[in-house]
């Protein structure tokens, strides 16, 4: 695995294009660092694009990090890409460069995806590693299969095992079911819920983007009344929202009992597989099982009106409830898959150093903080068994 030429061609403001070339196996592959909207518009086409990916989440979750969407290209056309972030390290020790759910395929089921993925890898290397001396975090996404194949090739690489997850697994529902295959796939309480909550009279609707207020109140609503500290990315969506790309627009659904709002949902939608974002409920969902009534509308609808075959529900936090009720929807069918620990690599033994630290001190500074609200609200204390997110088949 060798780069065989390095040279930098400028094409304008509009891309700001930076071209390297690099060889590995068979698969010969150009970089391009392109522009936000550019780099957006693209991607929207990948099979494993994801919302951490895209440039309109990124600048708004990480305003101070340099943001690089980096396409790889074979014979001119694109193959896939990385948005890397590159962040100042405290004390002026150098740089990191950090890409989460990257590097992404533009086509996953080309017969040489995996020579592909492994010369963008391999081109990351060459730049932020070698090039530039920093050390490289990659998180892959967690694997539909029992082998996290990405993970491990990094490992068989050179990448040294990083910070993971305390509660790492996801929960991942099949979408290429029928409506009877998917109800039997359900474990039986999950259905029994489902059964009952049909039976309330409550109504499912695909709102408008500009219904997002209505989301807004509902989710403001919902953190008061749990008490709970908010450190997801919930600032972002007014980004992803007005986001001129509408593939890449999350889909907000309603749901109404009695012309009430009492649950919505926020999906991301592009690829082969479907996010679960954001959800919220008012105090009357709980005992309407207006939870389980959307979910099971939210699947039927990705299914008839996206190519995605996934509905990636997210995680647990720790909470042994959602872990009953979201592995009761993955079912038969649906995998239980963890998100594999951060990759690190560096060229120098004093960047990986750096790097690593940074990392440990992060990790122990957020530790730090969840142990304080956890003494403040002990309600936010985790309550799963660390070993309670088994395999869904």
């Amino acid at each position: 695995m060798s780069v065989i030429a390095d040279s930098v061609v400028r094409a304008g403001n509009a891309s700001q294009a930076v071209l390297r070339t690099s060889a590995v196996s068979s698969a010969r592959l150009q970089t391009r660092i392109v522009s936000g909207s550019e780099w957006d518009h693209t991607i929207a086409g990948f099979d494993e694009v994801c919302q951490e990916q895209m440039h309109a989440f990124a600048a708004t979750r990480w305003p101070s990090v340099v943001q690089e969407p980096m396409l790889f290209l074979a014979d001119g056309d694109v193959v896939g890409g990385a948005l890397v972030m590159v962040q100042k390290l405290p004390l002026g020790l150098g740089r990191i460069a950090v890409a989460k759910w990257a590097p992404m395929l533009r086509d996953a089921a080309r017969p040489d995806a995996d020579a592909i993925r492994a010369s963008m890898v391999e081109a990351m290397i060459a730049d932020y590693a070698d090039a530039r001396g920093m050390m490289l975090s990659v998180l892959p996404r967690a694997a539909i299969h029992t082998d996290n194949r990405d993970y491990e090739r990094l490992v068989a690489r050179g990448f040294k095992r990083g910070s993971e997850l305390g509660f790492p697994d996801r929960y991942i529902v099949n979408l290429r079911l029928s409506d009877d295959e998917q109800r039997k796939s359900f474990h039986q309480t999950w259905r029994r819920q489902l059964t009952k909550s049909e039976k309330v009279g409550l109504s499912f609707e695909r709102a408008a983007p500009e219904a997002i207020e209505d989301f807004n109140r509902l989710y403001n609503a919902m953190t008061d009344r749990k008490q709970f500290a908010d450190y997801s990315a919930y600032e972002t969506v007014p980004a992803l929202m007005s986001i001129a790309v509408p593939a890449l627009r999350p889909e907000l659904f309603f749901v109404r009992h009695e012309g009430e709002l009492v649950a919505g949902g926020l999906i991301f939608k592009a690829g082969d597989r479907a996010v679960y974002l954001y959800g919220a409920t008012n105090d009357k969902a709980l005992p309407l099982r207006a939870g389980y009534f959307m979910h099971w509308h939210i699947i039927r609808w990705l299914r008839d009106n996206t190519a995605a075959t996934w509905y990636d529900l997210g995680g647990t936090d720790g909470f042994q409830g959602l872990h009953q009720f979201k592995k009761g929807m993955v079912g038969e069918a649906g995998v239980i898959r963890p998100v594999p620990p951060v990759a690190n690599y560096a060229s120098k033994p004093l960047a990986y150093l750096s790097g690593a630290g940074a990392f440990a001190a992060r990790d122990a500074m957020h530790k730090v903080r969840r142990a304080i609200a956890g003494w403040r609200n002990p309600k936010t204390l985790p309550t799963q068994r660390r070993d309670a997110g088994e395999s869904a088949e």
